[in-house]
């Protein structure tokens, strides 16, 4: 069941969203318990209004009404389901539980102070959530594709787009807008079934912040960097797709720093393999842009230090979160097969602007099964 011998499981969800959560119970819910006891031994415990939608989602032994383990409202929702959680824990005769390392302060409080005994698992669902079934990788594979309409999406606009007086593109008489881009990419997901509120479509010099989501009208003969990571609707995985493009004139600075880039995520990919390092393959990575001439912020792979720099990892895994283990940063983690990963190098310089191309895929015993299919040219005529 899990690593701390026989204890019962108990989870609280966080929100909609709450990885560990659907994991262990799949359904997604603002508010509920799951107790795990054993295997097959499981019980949901949820609000009268999602009992019917949990009895048809959740792969769970018992979904049941929370009226049943004697709800009680208070002005204070942690004391409720601290009060439930009890009752349900009394009526199996548990004192003690294994929880999630993210249980809510409030809830840890209330149990040790009832006398229940709290372990905290940091690891909890790490390595199950590591390896994807092919379901999951499925699921993966299926965002990856949203990703890529709605990408192409962003970059048909782009093109279509013309250079005003002052610089900002002009697209149906009017100025060309990261929001109004991003919009365009929503809609593309929404048909696909997915969705990515926090997505990234920022111009130039801002996207020299490499988490910048973009803002304002959009600058023509500058880098575009979209990134776009979206969650499935109904399957809850997440893609991560990441491509830049210039609309207008392409500088050499920028066509420089994209190659370095590009050159540093295939020298990645042939490294990537079930047993490799990720903070090998990071250091690869960085390798190459330092042997370009440019810099990172990895000791013992500075470079130039007054040039476009890359700020983060090479990458990471994404499954029902879009950043989740394993890590290609410089840290030891062993990759293993069916990891998903992120390769995603980039350089920046503020003032000037930032590039970055990111492709996700399926780690194998010999490789790299790359769920990307893009072109990953700065020119937007490229992708159309």
């Amino acid at each position: 069941m899990n690593s701390h011998g026989d204890l019962p499981l108990l989870l609280f969800s966080r929100g909609h969203g709450d990885a560990d959560f659907y994991y262990a119970s799949r359904f997604d819910v603002e508010s509920a318990v799951y107790v795990r006891f054993a295997a097959g031994d499981d019980l949901l415990v949820v609000a009268t209004m999602e009992l019917e939608r949990a009895r048809s989602e959740a792969r769970v032994a018992r979904v049941a009404d929370l009226a049943e383990f004697g709800w009680r409202e208070r002005a204070d929702p942690f004391a409720s389901w601290s009060e439930l959680a009890l009752r349900v824990l009394t009526e199996r005769g548990a004192g003690a539980v294994v929880t999630s390392p993210r249980l809510f302060a409030a809830i840890y409080h209330a149990l040790a102070d009832a006398g229940v005994e709290v372990e905290i698992d940091a690891r909890l669902f790490n390595e199950q959530r590591r390896r994807k079934s092919d379901e999951e990788a499925a699921a993966i594979r299926a965002a990856q594709r949203a990703a890529e309409a709605a990408c192409v999406e962003v970059i048909r606009k782009l093109a279509m787009a013309q250079c005003g007086s002052d610089g900002v593109l002009q697209l149906d008489g009017r100025p060309l807008t990261s929001e109004l881009l991003m919009a365009r990419a929503q809609l593309v997901l929404n048909e696909h079934g997915h969705s990515s509120p926090d997505m990234i479509v920022a111009s130039s010099p801002g996207c020299a912040q490499p988490h910048f989501r973009g803002a304002g009208p959009v600058h023509a003969n500058g880098p575009v960097i979209i990134d776009i990571f979206p969650r499935g609707n109904a399957s809850h995985f997440h893609g991560d797709l990441t491509r830049t493009v210039v609309p207008g004139t392409i500088s050499d600075a920028f066509r420089r720093m994209h190659d370095a880039s590009e050159a540093a995520l295939d020298a990645a990919v042939r490294v990537l393999r079930a047993g490799a390092d990720g903070r090998e393959v990071h250091r690869v990575a960085c390798r190459v842009l330092v042997d370009r001439g440019y810099g990172t912020i990895t000791k013992g792979f500075e470079g130039n230090p007054a040039g476009p720099l890359m700020k983060h990892s090479t990458g990471h895994g994404v499954g029902l979160e879009v950043h989740e283990a394993p890590y290609l940063r410089d840290l030891e983690y062993p990759l293993a097969e069916h990891d998903v990963v992120t390769v995603e190098p980039g350089l920046y310089l503020e003032g000037l602007g930032g590039v970055r191309v990111e492709d996700t895929g399926m780690v194998t015993a010999d490789g790299f099964d790359n769920f990307t299919s893009l072109p990953r040219s700065l020119d937007p005529r490229a992708y159309l």
